[in-house]
């Protein structure tokens, strides 16, 4: 292919998938970095990162922070959780969405928070507490924090409009990220949010997401009573 015909993520991930094929780029070896692949394809550097995230979802290829990418040694099929769009999660179960942000601010983040973030002492971050409702009752409410340094474009954003979960994941390619699972008690602020009982048991989902050396965001989620989440692999 010429440099023209890369339009795609598809049409990228075909040729870089066809070098490791023909052994131009052998197991072990590391292969450019993304702006290199950019310019040789003539391409958005975000085309090439979907590209190289989907092939690394296949465990062709391994991705690690600083360290750059490689072709995989033993290709094994690694199991992925996808970043769902609430709306899209309720309304595929025949509920009515909503939300409504309950906070947005821009601030100097806590000390924990900005360690997650890793920002520096005098950043200030946008914070948002959102709460997502399906059939007007209380679904999940997330505490999110977002590095403008890392989505400029967030400045702008209508996140009354749009919630923050689907714009993040319609306007930002990310290359990694990193999910943790908890359960926990209902104290008073959960229970006021969720309506919901105190002491009630609440699923909670920790995630963060990256590109390069910056933290794009992190949000938790606290769902309501009764939540079961569900995933492929």
């Amino acid at each position: 292919m010429s440099g023209g015909e890369f339009n795609s993520w598809q049409s990228v991930q075909a040729e870089v998938l066809r070098r490791i094929n023909a052994r131009e780029w052998k197991p072990g070896e590391f292969i450019p970095n993304e702006a290199e692949l950019a310019i040789e394809f003539n391409c958005a550097r975000a085309t090439v990162n979907r590209a190289l995230r989907a092939l690394a979802d296949t465990g062709l290829i391994d991705r690690r922070r600083k360290a750059g990418t490689r072709v995989a040694l033993h290709p094994v099929r690694k199991a992925t959780l996808a970043i769902p769009v609430i709306r899209s999660e309720i309304e595929g179960k025949g509920q009515s969405y909503r939300h409504s942000v309950l906070v947005e601010e821009r601030v100097a983040p806590p000390p924990d928070v900005r360690a997650r973030m890793r920002t520096g002492p005098g950043d200030r971050l946008v914070h948002l507490v959102t709460l997502h409702l399906a059939d007007g009752k209380p679904y999940v409410f997330g505490d999110r924090w977002i590095n403008p340094k890392a989505v400029p474009a967030i400045e702008t954003a209508d996140l009354k409009a749009q919630s923050a979960n689907e714009w993040l994941v319609a306007n930002v390619p990310f290359e990694g990220g990193d999910f943790s699972f908890s359960a926990m008690t209902a104290g008073k602020r959960e229970a006021e949010i969720l309506a919901c009982k105190e002491g009630e048991g609440l699923f909670v989902i920790d995630r963060s997401t990256w590109n390069q050396d910056q933290v794009i965001t992190s949000v938790r989620l606290t769902f309501a009573p009764g939540y079961r989440m569900h995933t492929e692999i």
